[in-house]
């Protein structure tokens, strides 16, 4: 079975196709239709040609299709459950929470078309003075493969709901859960031709279709979530041509353990930021900076437990340790670990793999010169640093370019908060992990790990225009030399 794009409210397929491989035991899952150039140009196309109708549309009316749709979700959850995981190497048990997490998504957006609310300005010209909301148009929406069920819903949703028409090119890894799936909802849902398009490609045709839907004069908005590289290209083409530009990128995240922290807490929010999906979300707790009085042992206990999850089939509930998505992702953790063993560092747990599994790594006395302190890993690796103080803790959580989220375990909230302030991070969370998301919060990062935020009024703001309108009523008087003679 070959999948085809959706454009126009019709299954395209133009005959060239590309395979999509399950990381878990390298085998081809599927095909999917491979656009090229042309084809993105004719979505884009459909998509301006059915926004004015769709922005035109009460908001009533865009909330029901997306009620309908987070419906159909839940009624296909079977379906999205198997492709997140023979795609996109899901464990089971990740697969069923991304899942269930869609239709919430879709919901939450539905307040969102009630929430394009503008104001009313004074006026000394006793105008009627508004500020109003308004679509972009057509909003370019380019989606992740590691949770890719969720980020393009999360990317798509609210610029349905507030009256953009989208064009959803999902990762080349996983183009079915995360954009061929949406396509059918939709479909199903009856949402009219051109509101949704849904284009799919392969690697080598990347940079083509990427530019067309960043560049193409009818796009006026970009949704971005994937690595710092590629968004910063995106944020600055947008930006040379005066588009918007949400984009949420990589993270180097932390969690910090203070020294009067609960070490039960302190594990357990440690092992699930670090190995939730291997360690490929962009909130992973990727270094965990530690009190010197309890670093030992917390980092005794934080390994025994990272030995005690196994890897394999990622339908086995018992195998939280799942594939990582691909060989090139595959050794670039490998290369980070072996650097730091080169270095001097200790490995805890972990630090093998077997085909593309990658086992839960603890690695201790972590220093500034390797690659794993600095460096996004994006797998099961975790590196513990030490930490004299809170200062120092802080300086280190801060030595990064990255700037996404963060953890602090504390048994006092106001110190935890005081932590938190003092965080260069887009978000940061007291006594818990740094993995955290809901559907209607902004979430969003600073320095390198993003620009503009997803989410409840931060994405009507993102997906919207503001526009002054006003309505003269006879006060306004022009200078005189400027009046037509009576």
């Amino acid at each position: 079975m070959a999948y085809s794009m959706y454009i126009d409210g019709a299954w395209y397929a133009p005959g060239d196709t590309f395979p999509v491989i399950n990381p878990a035991d390298g085998a081809e899952w599927t095909q999917v239709a491979n656009a090229d150039r042309p084809a993105t140009v004719q979505a884009i196309e459909s998509a301006a040609a059915a926004a004015n109708g769709w922005a035109n549309l009460p908001h009533t009316e865009r909330a029901r299709y997306l009620l309908k749709a987070a419906d159909i979700v839940e009624a296909r959850r079977d379906n999205l459950v198997d492709s997140l995981v023979d795609e996109a190497g899901s464990w089971i048990g990740k697969a069923m929470f991304e899942s269930g997490y869609v239709p919430g998504i879709f919901r939450a957006a539905t307040a969102a078309a009630y929430q394009t609310s503008g104001e009313i300005l004074p006026s000394e010209h006793d105008k009627v003075s508004m500020v109003q909301r308004c679509p972009l148009g057509v909003v370019s929406v380019i989606s992740p493969w590691n949770f890719p069920a969720l980020l393009s819903a999360r990317g798509f949703a609210v610029a349905l709901a507030v009256g953009n028409s989208v064009v959803l090119k999902p990762s080349e890894e996983t183009p079915v859960s995360g954009g061929v799936f949406f396509a059918e909802v939709f479909e199903e849902a009856g949402l009219p031709p051109g509101v949704l398009n849904v284009v799919t490609c392969s690697r080598e045709r990347v940079t083509d279709v990427g530019e067309e839907l960043v560049s193409n004069p009818h796009v006026r908005g970009i949704s971005f979530t994937g690595s710092t590289a590629v968004g910063r290209e995106i944020a600055s083409r947008a930006g040379f041509l005066l588009k918007k530009a949400c984009v949420e990128l990589g993270g180097k995240d932390a969690l910090l353990i203070l020294d009067d922290a609960d070490l039960d807490r302190a594990v357990n929010a440690a092992t699930f930021g670090s190995f939730m999906h291997q360690g490929q979300i962009c909130m992973s707790v990727e270094r965990i900076i530690a009190a010197e009085s309890l670093a030992e042992e917390f980092s005794g206990r934080f390994a025994a437990n990272a030995r005690r999850l196994k890897s394999g089939n990622p339908r086995d509930l018992g195998c939280p340790i799942g594939p990582i998505i691909n060989e090139r992702q595959l050794e670039k953790i490998r290369t980070q670990v072996e650097d730091a063993r080169d270095r001097g560092a200790k490995v805890l747990a972990g630090g093998t793999s077997n085909g593309n599994f990658y086992d839960a790594t603890v690695l201790t006395e972590v220093t500034a010169d390797m690659q794993v302190y600095s460096e996004e890993t994006f797998g099961p690796v975790a590196a513990v640093i030490t930490a004299a103080d809170d200062d120092e803790a802080i300086a280190i959580a801060n030595d990064t370019e990255y700037g996404l989220s963060a953890g602090i375990i504390t048994a006092d909230e106001e110190r935890g908060l005081e932590v938190a302030r003092r965080l260069h991070t887009g978000m940061a969370h007291v006594n818990d992990s740094s993995v955290n998301d809901e559907p209607h919060v902004p979430f969003g990062g600073m320095k390198s790990s993003g620009l503009g935020r997803h989410g409840g009024r931060a994405s009507v703001d993102t997906f919207t225009e503001m526009r002054w309108i006003t309505l003269e009523r006879g006060g306004r008087h022009y200078p005189p030399p400027f009046l037509e003679p009576k």
